[in-house]
């Protein structure tokens, strides 16, 4: 046996420097991929961030714009609306077909297509996106019963996957984005933009973004939320979407108010819902229902008929978002208009069945707040109204969508009514049981089904197309 030479104490620390040396580099490198990644992503949540800003002035001039019109010529609904109603129905037609509607039961779709896929992006694609902001702040200007936030998801999640995309096909950095991820990250992100309130774009993204998907909850993802979030308020300020002078109050007396709220609201909600995916040849019956399919613009012109006369029997309150109604009703100043929620409920599901872009997340807040109106007069002033308004916003959102801890959270902060909390949960919790009863699916996740199938029906027919 031949005794092999050791190696000297000087070779020995040499190897040792060497090997700590090469440790040391590949934690560096693994370090610079890992803070590019979060860097390139955080950046697009700031995109999102800006684009949800640039939608929420363009929207708040168009509806300047539109009060404007309606103090001086109150008549011109009648000629703005049909046709105005009819070439936004022709136009989303020709140039962003995926783009009408809310634009949240799109997103939701992409959610279960393959990534980066042709269904996926012809969902979320940020040219439609580009025209779904144009064709909402039209529709705002016309007058027609809709919101921006539900289109900021979509805007959003279609800015924020048009980005990863970029980098890692385009741009050739292979930081592994998830298409999951940037989708879940710009949607939430540009709904707490939009609302300015981070906290409740994470609710959003994990209740309804994450209902029935299998999602990679990592640090971007909430980081990005929380930095859309973070940058609206270091733009706008921090301030509530709702502004409330005086603190709203809760009695003990006032429980037997607030279930009874949450029951009407889940009823309403329920209904409203249900409506809204029958749609309009559904409740028609058979021929005319098939006839009124075969010619959506001319829906559209009938739909700005109804939508005029209900604006025209309330005084215009009805037209827009009715964020003014809503701030109003929050302070205790009394509206015009006596059947304030139920006249935005129809004319909500006009707009909807008028099949141009346009969200139902602030109008029904809108409704919410009317039916709580209606609620305390009812009462002859026994209950607070404000408290009223403002459980009853919740409460009918979280019928709608049957998501009670966004609807929860999202007005809590948009009010900062923080005190209210558990008793938003308890209205918010009754309200989405009850309107289960009447639309036993969620609403969105009801709608995204017939988006999904849209797309991988336009999917099939460019993959057959490229094979011929």
């Amino acid at each position: 046996m031949s005794d092999a030479p050791r190696p000297s104490p000087f070779a020995m620390l040499r190897e040792q420097l060497f090997r700590a040396f090469e440790r040391k580099l590949r934690q560096t490198s693994r370090m610079s991929r890992n803070g590019l990644r979060f860097t390139i992503f955080l950046a697009g949540a700031m995109g999102v961030a800006l684009f949800s800003l640039v939608f929420s002035w363009l929207a708040d001039t168009a509806l300047a714009w539109q009060r404007a019109l309606h103090e001086r010529h109150a008549w011109a609904a009648f000629a703005l609306l049909p046709p105005g109603l009819a070439a936004l129905r022709w136009m989303t037609l020709r140039v962003a077909p995926q783009a009408r509607g809310s634009g949240i039961p799109q997103v939701i779709a992409t959610q279960h297509l393959p990534p980066f896929g042709t269904a996926q992006t012809t969902l979320v694609s940020f040219p439609q996106a580009l025209w779904k902001i144009a064709l909402t702040a039209v529709a705002l200007f016309l007058g027609a019963s809709v919101g921006r936030e539900g289109p900021s998801v979509q805007v959003g999640a279609a800015a924020m996957l048009a980005w990863g995309y970029w980098w890692q096909h385009r741009a050739g950095v292979r930081v592994g984005f998830h298409a999951q991820a940037l989708l879940t990250a710009g949607a939430a992100g540009g709904l707490a933009a939009a609302f300015n309130t981070p906290l409740a774009g994470v609710v959003f993204a994990i209740e309804e973004l994450g209902k029935g998907a299998t999602l990679r909850w990592d640090r971007l993802v909430l980081a990005g939320v929380l930095a859309s979030g973070f940058l609206s308020l270091a733009v706008v300020g921090n301030n509530p979407y709702f502004l409330v002078h005086e603190p709203i109050l809760f009695l003990r007396e006032a429980w037997p108010w607030i279930m009874l709220a949450a029951l009407v609201c889940g009823v309403f909600g329920g209904l409203f819902a249900k409506l809204l995916l029958v749609g309009v040849a559904g409740l028609l019956p058979g021929p005319i229902g098939q006839r009124v399919q075969r010619h959506p613009v001319w829906t559209a012109f009938g739909c700005g008929v109804v939508i005029a006369c209900i604006g025209a029997a309330t005084q215009g309150d009805t037209y827009g978002t009715g964020y003014t109604q809503v701030a109003a009703l929050l302070n205790g100043h009394p509206i015009e208009t006596h059947w304030f929620g139920v006249s935005k409920l129809v004319a909500t599901v006009a707009s909807y069945f008028a099949g141009i872009p346009g969200g139902i997340f602030t109008p029904s807040l809108a409704i919410g707040a009317g039916l709580g109106q209606h609620l305390w007069q009812l009462t002859s002033g026994l209950a607070d109204e404000r408290m009223l308004v403002l459980i009853s916003m919740a409460a009918f959102l979280a019928a709608a969508t049957q998501a009670p801890i966004t609807a929860s959270v999202i007005v809590m902060e948009m009010t900062r009514s923080q005190d209210m909390m558990f008793h938003l949960l308890a209205a918010t919790l009754l309200a989405s049981f009850v309107a289960r009863q009447f639309c036993p699916r969620p609403f969105y996740h009801a709608a995204s089904r017939g988006f999904r199938r849209e797309a991988l029906a336009v999917e099939a027919s460019s993959a057959n197309a490229s094979r011929a």
